[in-house]
């Protein structure tokens, strides 16, 4: 079973790689904020801006919200709604995509609690907008994501409230069953790298370089060079 799961695994890679490649450089500038308002129960608001490496053309905004439910100190599930504007160059307009999604994460800590890893399984169902010269249509597509985020800390600073830690993770997009988005197994590849500040455990303000491959489901696949920059914030809201 195991060298037929390495031979699929090659399979779906070669064939990925096949197309030829164009490479680019982007900004992403990203806001993630969780709250926690009972023992229970939270929400989560999230909002993306994706530039050119001039930061003269916004080619992408994402805006995310949804529900939180705490099933421990460690774990959670949680579901809302996202949407998203894409730039076509070759229009010069943006299309527009619907998103519902749901996820399940777990929280370890490990080497006495300094460093943590973070996985993550999210199923996402897309209606992608197609823009067309005679008329646009809707397309739908389901797709699965899991992320793994590693933090490792380095040193914490004077006060005593605030860390220094580096963040290495890796994301995959999976398309699931038959599209007309993109038919490939594999739709993209996030990996990144980079140092962050963790002030007092609810602020963290993350810089790094991530490295986005993603296929094309006709024409040529795309290797983004990204500086990633992001702030996030988990705060405790609950009445005590």
């Amino acid at each position: 079973m195991k060298k037929i799961g390495i031979v699929l695994l090659l399979l779906i890679y070669s064939n990925c790689f096949s197309q030829k490649t164009i490479e680019d450089q982007r900004v992403w500038f990203a806001y993630t904020g969780q709250y926690k308002v009972s023992e229970k129960w939270g929400y989560h608001i999230e909002a993306q801006f994706r530039l050119d490496n001039q930061l003269e053309q916004n080619l992408q905004n994402l805006f995310r919200v949804g529900g939180i439910y705490y099933l421990s100190k460690s774990k959670n599930i949680s579901g809302g709604y996202a949407l998203v504007n894409t730039y076509s160059a070759s229009l010069n307009e943006f299309f527009r995509e619907n998103r519902f999604w749901e996820q399940y994460q777990h929280n370890t800590k490990w080497n006495e609690n300094a460093n943590t890893i973070i996985h993550r399984f999210r199923l996402e169902q897309r209606w992608v907008e197609q823009l067309a010269i005679e008329g646009n249509t809707t397309n739908y597509q389901n797709r699965f994501r899991y992320l793994n985020r590693n933090l490792f800390h380095i040193t914490n600073l004077k006060s005593g409230n605030e860390e220094i830690y580096a963040v290495v993770q890796d994301e995959i997009f999976l398309n699931l069953g038959d599209n007309k988005i993109n038919s490939k197994v594999i739709d993209q590849n996030r990996f990144l790298i980079g140092l962050g500040l963790n002030y007092n455990n609810n602020i963290r303000l993350e810089l790094g370089y991530m490295n986005q491959f993603v296929t094309s489901n006709s024409g040529n696949n795309a290797m983004n060079h990204v500086v990633s920059v992001s702030l996030l914030q988990n705060l405790d809201l609950e009445k005590h």
